[in-house]
């Protein structure tokens, strides 16, 4: 009895806590945020692969007439950190940093301006080909990291931004 009843009361106190989905359904704040945002051109590779990962999150949300344009500046490093004893690297870190503002087209003013970023390690091989496969294949992991935390970051704002909704009654 005691091992049915304790699941239950677990339930009924999570059902409680407030919590509630971020995309919560086709009307919420979120979607309708992340559905009116354009993306601007970022430069070089890196913000190709990035600029095109935040449209492909985008694009899983129904678009319509475009009131936010995003604009991302991005920051690609590598780094050696191992040295060998010829002093040849042995380990690599690839960083990816982003600064982006969500600006109101209708206002022009900045409503949201955070950083996103991630890094990897790369091990350096005697192939050279190899390395810089390593390296591309961290970039491309790394702008995917970048774009999920941007599209969170956004949605959240919409969904902290909407006015609250009215009550209804029964």
């Amino acid at each position: 009895m005691i091992r049915v009843a304790a699941p239950l009361a677990l339930l009924l106190a999570l059902s409680a806590c407030g919590l509630r989905p971020l995309y919560g359904g086709p009307n919420s704040a979120a979607r309708a945020t992340l559905a009116s945002v354009q993306v601007s051109p970022i430069e070089g590779q890196a913000g190709w692969l990035v600029g095109t990962a935040i449209k492909d999150r985008l694009a899983a949300v129904d678009g319509s007439a475009a009131r936010y344009r995003l604009d991302v500046r991005l920051d690609d490093r590598i780094t050696g950190l191992g040295v060998r004893r010829d002093d040849s690297v042995s380990r690599e870190r690839r960083t990816l940093r982003a600064r982006y503002q969500l600006v109101d087209l209708a206002s022009n003013m900045t409503v949201l301006d955070a950083t996103a970023g991630s890094d990897a390690g790369i091990d350096v091989v005697g192939s050279e080909y190899a390395t810089i496969a390593a390296e591309q294949t961290a970039l491309e992991r790394l702008s995917g990291i970048v774009a999920d935390q941007i599209v969170s970051r956004l949605a959240l704002y919409g969904q902290r931004s909407a006015p609250p909704s009215a009550p209804t009654t029964p």
